[in-house]
C-alpha cells in the first residue's frame, strides 16, 4: 500500500564524532511529535558517539535510530520502526560514501561551525528518494553485502533509558534549579508493582529466616550445608536488590534485572530438597514478576520548577 512505502527514512544527519558537531542534515517535510522527540534522542546520542564504535540501534517505540560511523563522520537515519534494518543500514552506508566524496576529511576536522555542509542536503534527499520511493537494482546488491556484514557483526542495541540519564548528568540537565531534584523520573509505582515488591519482602524475608535457622541447627553437622546456607542468603541479598532496582533508577537495569532473576533460579534449584516444588516455584514466580516490573517500569520527563 502506498502509506507503507512513503517517508520511511524520515531524517538524516552527518556528525563529526569526536564531539558531536552536526555537520550536515536533511530538510524536514515531516513533522510529528514523534519525530520531534526521537531527534532529541538523536542529538543526544550524537554526542555520545565515541561510546558507540561501529554501528548501533537506538529502538524508540514506532521510530528507531541507526546510526554507522568512519573515519571519525557518522551518519545517523530516523526510520520507522517497521523499515528492515538492513535497508536502513545500507542507506547509511551510501550517505558516507557520497558524503567522502565530496567533502574533504581535512575540512571536516577542522570546521568549527555547525551544518559547515548544509549543502549536502541536496544529495542526502536524493539518496532518500531512491530509498522510499525507488527500488533500484543496485540496491539489491548492497543489502546482500550488508546482510553479511550484519550477521558477522550486529549493530550495538542502544539502551534508550541510559542515553537519557547519561545526556543529562554530561550537560547539567538532570537537576532542577535548586541542583536537588531530576528532570527525568521512573514512572509513579502500579499496583502490582507494589504487589511484586511485598512479595519480594515475603521471600526475602523466608531466605533470611531459612539461613539463620540452618545456621543455628545444621552447622555443626558438616561442610555439606555451608553450600545451602550461601544460597539463602544469596537469595535473601538479590531479593533486597530487585525491590532497589524497581524503586529506584539504575544504569544498565535490565542486565541487572536479568542477572538477579538468574541468581535467584539457580539458588532456588540448589535449595531443591529444602524446598518442595511449590515454595520453588512460588519464588520463582515472584522474581519473574519483578523482574518484568522492573523492565516495564520506564523514565518519564519531569518538568523543572526553578521556584515557579
Amino acid at each position: 500500500m502506498p502509506g507503507h512505502t512513503m517517508s520511511m527514512i524520515l531524517f538524516a544527519y552527518v556528525v563529526r564524532v569526536k564531539d558531536g558537531l552536526p555537520l550536515s542534515a536533511s530538510t524536514d517535510f515531516e513533522y510529528s511529535r514523534d519525530l520531534q522527540e526521537c531527534k532529541t534522542h538523536l542529538k543526544m546520542v550524537s554526542k555520545m558517539l565515541g561510546q558507540f564504535p561501529g554501528r548501533g540501534t537506538v529502538k524508540n517505540n514506532q521510530l528507531h535510530i541507526h546510526f554507522t560511523s568512519s573515519q571519525g563522520v557518522a551518519y545517523m537515519t530516523i526510520c520507522c520502526s517497521y523499515y528492515p534494518t538492513t535497508m536502513a543500514f545500507c542507506f547509511l552506508e551510501e550517505l558516507g560514501m557520497e558524503f567522502t566524496s565530496s567533502v574533504e576529511v581535512a575540512k571536516i576536522q577542522l570546521v568549527s561551525r555547525p551544518y559547515a555542509f548544509l549543502e549536502f542536503d541536496s544529495v542526502i534527499q536524493k539518496i532518500k528518494w531512491h530509498y522510499n520511493y525507488s527500488n533500484r537494482p543496485s540496491l539489491k546488491i548492497s543489502v546482500t553485502n550488508i546482510q553479511r556484514e550484519l550477521k558477522v557483526t550486529p549493530p550495538r542495541q542502544v539502551n534508550l533509558d541510559d542515553i537519557v540519564v547519561t545526556n543529562g548528568i554530561l550537560n547539567g540537565n538532570l537537576h532542577l534549579c535548586s541542583g536537588s531534584a531530576p528532570s527525568y523520573r521512573l514512572e509513579p509505582v502500579s499496583a502490582v508493582g507494589i504487589l511484586s515488591v511485598f512479595l519480594n519482602i515475603v521471600c526475602g524475608a523466608l531466605n533470611l529466616i531459612r539461613g539463620v535457622h540452618l545456621i543455628e541447627h545444621n552447622f555443626q553437622d558438616g561442610n555439606e550445608e555451608k553450600g545451602s546456607v550461601v544460597a539463602f542468603f544469596v537469595a535473601f541479598i538479590t531479593c533486597v536488590l530487585q525491590c532497589y532496582l524497581y524503586l529506584f533508577y539504575v544504569s544498565a537495569r535490565m542486565i541487572k534485572a536479568l542477572g538477579a532473576l538468574t541468581l535467584i533460579c539457580i539458588c532456588n534449584f540448589y535449595l531443591f530438597g529444602l524446598r518442595n516444588l511449590w515454595q520453588i516455584l512460588f519464588h520463582v514466580g515472584v522474581a519473574c514478576l519483578s523482574t518484568y516490573r522492573i523492565l516495564s517500569r520506564k523514565l518519564t520527563k519531569r518538568l523543572a520548577d526553578c521556584g515557579v
